[in-house]
């Protein structure tokens, strides 16, 4: 597990364009934290970074929103329904097993239909200070040590 903090939305979405850099269709990614912790604001900097051009906005109401980008990208909410039932008659398995990357907001409605690798992101708001994320990573060791890496390099970095 590895820590990560931002203090503003342009942070938050450029730690998402960094872990977009690292999926491969057949990934999904669990998202959890509070109501405005940071959880679309994360998915927009994914989706930039596997160059969805569509507009990206959380799917509260219709449940599941697709996106074109370098591979198809699912972007689920499970704020509203909670019936693991309701979402095995509506499809889900074809998205967390399907042949694009799956973002699935408030992942706990759904957590014993995640597959046992997914990448896991705790995003907490710091009430005193609005700007403030604490974003919790857990993935392949691999994976968090090359996302650390690029995370800490500067703008100018050459690595």
């Amino acid at each position: 597990m590895m820590e990560i903090q931002t203090h503003s939305a342009t942070e938050t979405v450029r730690i998402g364009k960094i872990v977009a850099g690292f999926l491969k269709p057949g990934d999904v990614i669990a998202f959890t934290g509070n109501l405005a912790a940071g959880k679309t604001t994360m998915i927009k900097g994914i989706c930039a970074g596997l160059n969805v051009s569509q507009n990206v906005d959380s799917p509260t109401f219709t449940l599941v929103n697709e996106y074109s980008g370098r591979f198809p990208v699912y972007h689920i909410d499970c704020y509203r329904e909670h019936r693991i039932e309701e979402w095995l008659e509506l499809g889900i398995l074809e998205y967390l097993f399907g042949d694009g990357v799956a973002l699935v907001e408030w992942a706990e409605g759904i957590a014993s239909l995640l597959p046992a690798n997914a990448i896991r992101i705790v995003i907490e708001q710091d009430i005193s200070d609005e700007s403030f994320r604490r974003i919790e990573l857990t993935a392949d060791p691999d994976i968090e040590a090359a996302l650390l890496h690029l995370i800490s390099c500067k703008e100018d970095c050459k690595c």
